[in-house]
């Protein structure tokens, strides 16, 4: 098997096109929509109850809910949590995707680069807007830090737009090449378990990778948890940048 083939997109029905472009319905749209209503469904479930006293899935629905909402006020402070609703869907749709994409046959949309730079530049586009909204031609400011002599900053504002202009293509490579390598990784080791079994003699050493894979997949539910919740606090950060250019 090759460890590329659980990432190709591939046509689920007729194809379809609309003004030249081809809108066909791909599994990464499916697996979208489902991503979008795993999140959906299980944030409805948990909270349904509204009990005083909460349920495991209720439980788990405070605890995230909390979780991110402290990382907003951290990092974006008060004024940040406006962008609460934004930073919470962004987190949970990208952590259901990444848990759905671990579940064997299925697809990942986080190995997808051009899924993971969409949700980069809609993150910096909000960012850009926001801030020029709010603070109008101030929101410059994030590009000369404050106290540094004139003659440095005519070297610095370069560098400084640059980094922010890198922004997206560093948000996205970070998040789809961890979930990219993690998969590749998982088929690998599958792939020796198989080998081994069918190679006679050597179907004894099979427990091996075995092994490995069950580390591995321990291992990339952390991995999966960590990739969103970094999505989602550099979210934070670049949006307190809107907030507070000058700082």
């Amino acid at each position: 098997m090759n460890p590329i083939e659980q990432f190709e997109l591939q046509r689920i029905g007729a194809p379809i096109t609309l003004f030249g472009v081809d809108a066909s319905f791909t599994n990464s749209a499916l697996y979208m929509l489902l991503a979008a209503s795993a999140a959906i469904l299980l944030t409805i479930f948990a909270t349904s109850s509204r009990a005083v006293v909460p349920g495991r899935g209720q439980a788990l629905a405070e605890v995230l809910y909390e979780f991110i909402a402290n990382t907003v006020r951290q990092t974006a402070g008060k004024e940040g949590m406006r962008f609460f609703p934004f930073v919470f869907t962004l987190f949970t749709f990208i952590l259901m995707s990444n848990l759905i994409g671990l579940v064997p046959y299925t697809f990942s949309l986080s190995s997808q680069i051009v899924i993971t730079f969409a949700f980069a530049a809609f993150v910096i586009t909000l960012v850009v807007l926001y801030g020029l909204y709010r603070h109008g031609l101030g929101f410059l400011k994030l590009f000369v830090p404050h106290g540094v002599p004139a003659p440095v900053l005519v070297v610095l504002i370069p560098i400084e737009i640059i980094s922010f202009l890198s922004r997206p293509i560093s948000l996205s490579v970070r998040l789809f090449a961890n979930i990219l390598a993690g998969h590749i990784t998982l088929a690998v080791f599958g792939g020796f378990v198989v080998l081994l079994l069918g190679a006679g003699g050597w179907a004894a050493l099979a427990p091996i990778p075995i092994v490995a894979v069950v580390a591995m997949y321990a291992l990339e539910l952390l991995v999966n948890f960590l990739q969103a919740f970094v999505f989602a606090v550099l979210t934070c950060v670049y949006l307190n940048d809107a907030i507070h250019p000058g700082h």
